[in-house]
């Protein structure tokens, strides 16, 4: 987007995230090329385990599937790490697949969400833990990631149903952690610091995303502890 961004955030020395993907036994790419450092984003004091409820959620409105502990750090957010900032991905693959790549040990990398073109939300890791999805150490402290079913090339993955679900699950972050609803704080992975991603890509509607986000904001906060 063309702002710059401070040094704290990572811009200054930030390194492109790895997101290779394991399918049939060989290697292919989610996203974009492999880059490295993704290890950095796993450096920095590993939080308390708060209290989980098995199965819990933090958005109402999803279903939970475990990815790996090997994908994520277990955290205290927001006490350790504030969170500031939303991350819009898209997976570059199927749901099935997308998912199945995020209970894999070997992927080394997953999202807190996983919303699919029916409108369905997963949740994988707890807001509450920084996930490997931004290749970028400050902005997995401190964001929530989201990815959505399709490929950046086809507009027609991005149906209605995922917009409006998507907008209000991130309305609902933003709620909880008082996140302003605007482009500084909502992003999409390829502007993240040091990446090499694309996504969400030409064809993600921002001004109708963003304007659902900021309708969906009246009803947002419901939560599971």
């Amino acid at each position: 987007m063309g702002r710059t961004t401070p040094a704290a955030r990572g811009g200054k020395g930030a390194t492109p995230g790895r997101r290779a993907v394991l399918i049939g036994g060989g290697l292919a790419l989610l996203g974009g090329a492999i880059a490295l450092g993704e290890e950095l984003s796993r450096s920095g004091p590993a939080g308390p385990t708060r209290p989980r409820t098995p199965g819990g959620s933090d958005f109402a409105d999803a279903r939970w599937v475990a990815a790996s502990t090997a994908n994520y750090r277990v955290a205290d957010r927001p006490v350790d790490f504030a969170v500031e900032m939303v991350v819009i991905h898209v997976t570059q693959a199927d749901y099935a697949t997308t998912v199945r790549l995020f209970e894999d040990p070997r992927h080394e990398a997953a999202s807190h969400y996983v919303v699919r073109q029916n409108g369905q939300v997963t949740q994988m890791i707890r807001e509450l833990d920084v996930a490997f999805h931004a290749g970028n150490r400050w902005y997995n402290n401190h964001s929530v990631g989201i990815e959505h079913e399709g490929f950046v090339t086809r507009p027609q993955d991005f149906t209605d149903a995922m917009y409006a679900q998507s907008a209000r699950l991130t309305a609902d972050v933003c709620h909880r952690y008082r996140i302003p609803v605007d482009r500084r704080h909502i992003i999409g992975h390829v502007e993240v610091p040091g990446t090499d991603h694309t996504d969400p890509g030409r064809y993600w509607d921002w001004p109708r995303y963003m304007k659902l986000v900021g309708e969906a904001m009246g009803s947002a906060g419901r939560t599971r502890v």
